[in-house]
């Protein structure tokens, strides 16, 4: 009897608890509170995402300790496949992403500016930079740096670049051969961005795509594989590799050494969106608030290891402390605009992918 009261006393203590947690953030405006309730009717978010599980469940832990009672459903693709998938789905008028979130910044504005985005004006918008919101309906999340990679036991000295165009030179030599990798542009449209966005930000470009076929470059479609491959010692270099994957794995692998370029050095930012038919819009609001609150922001920053892109959040991997090791002259972040669709125009993108075939791509 004794037991059964008290786990019937932990069942309410529970309740209640969960309940004052899913309050209104302080300083949102009282009306805030139809959103939670809606939310909380909803009872689940669908969020399809090139973010990586393990990195994105403090998040999701942290959300729904917040607001208990919605349920997240989250998909981990590779950058195109969340494009693909979320375009078939929404072109058939089925199922689909709540919220879309991914690191092809080009492939989320695309979306967006196709009216696939919900306007909605975040609350937390206004401690965003400038660059990353373009009009209430696409947000960037993180502050994300582009990195060479390099196999410490194998390379020393001179032999590590410190920027593009010494990395365009030393990739050129015997030892480098068959010994480079960097993304398979085709397939990873986080790779087809960062590439497009070099041949906007370095002069020497197709010094360096010839450099490639030289060292008769290996593309892969993944982060991982490249940062495993340079740790085994089958790769000796990686080029344009995810910095802030990089850079946590290189705390745990001593075979791995990150290069942040002195020249210049691309910054990604993980593009989020509401779909404009989401099935769930009032839960998809409070994860987008939580995603670029002070709170979430700390999270990403602290547990999730990606970067936070506000400047008032405090811890080692943030903007912040980023600009402070680059450079605020040397920081290139890539805005969260339509400008970034250059290279998606049909014409432009396949004479980018033939030029890059026929030098960088030359076996």
């Amino acid at each position: 009897m004794t037991i059964k009261r008290s786990l019937i006393c932990a069942g309410v203590a529970l309740t209640f608890a969960g309940s004052a947690l899913a309050q209104v953030p302080a300083g949102y405006p009282a009306d805030y509170q139809k959103i939670i309730d809606g939310a909380k009717k909803e009872a689940k978010l669908v969020i399809y995402s090139a973010t990586d599980s393990k990195a994105a469940q403090p998040l999701i832990k942290d959300f729904n300790a917040l607001y208990p009672g919605v349920k997240v459903e989250y998909s981990d693709m590779n950058s195109t496949e969340v494009y693909n998938r979320f375009i078939s789905e929404a072109a058939a008028g089925g199922n689909t992403a709540d919220v879309v979130w991914s690191s092809a910044m080009d492939l989320q504005m695309r979306l967006a500016s196709e009216g696939n985005a919900l306007k909605y004006r975040s609350q937390e918008a206004g401690k965003l930079p400038a660059w990353a919101v373009w009009n209430d309906s696409a947000y960037g999340t993180t502050f994300e740096p582009a990195a060479i990679v390099y196999n410490k036991r194998i390379l020393t000295g001179n032999e590590i670049p410190r920027t593009h165009a010494a990395f365009a030179a030393i990739i050129k030599t015997e030892k480098f051969r068959d010994k480079v990798t960097t993304y398979d542009i085709e397939k990873s449209g986080v790779g087809f961005m960062f590439m497009t966005q070099d041949a906007r930000e370095n002069p020497q470009f197709g010094e360096l795509q010839n450099a490639f076929g030289v060292a008769k470059v290996r593309v892969q479609s993944s982060t991982g594989t490249m940062l495993e491959r340079i740790s085994s010692g089958e790769n000796l270099i990686g080029y344009n590799v995810l910095g802030s994957y990089a850079l946590v794995r290189a705390k745990s692998d001593p075979s791995l050494g990150v290069v942040l370029p002195a020249d210049y050095t691309l910054i990604m930012s993980r593009v989020q969106f509401i779909n404009k038919a989401a099935r769930n819009p009032n839960a998809a609001k409070l994860w987008m608030d939580y995603l670029l609150s002070v709170r979430g922001q700390t999270v990403i920053a602290n547990e999730s290891k990606l970067f936070a892109i506000r400047a008032d959040v405090t811890g080692e991997t943030t903007s912040a402390e980023l600009i402070k090791i680059i450079g605020e002259k040397n920081v290139k972040p890539i805005p969260v605009h339509p400008s970034v669709l250059e290279y998606l125009a049909p014409a432009k993108r396949m004479a980018f992918l033939k030029q890059w075939k026929e030098t960088a791509g030359k076996k």
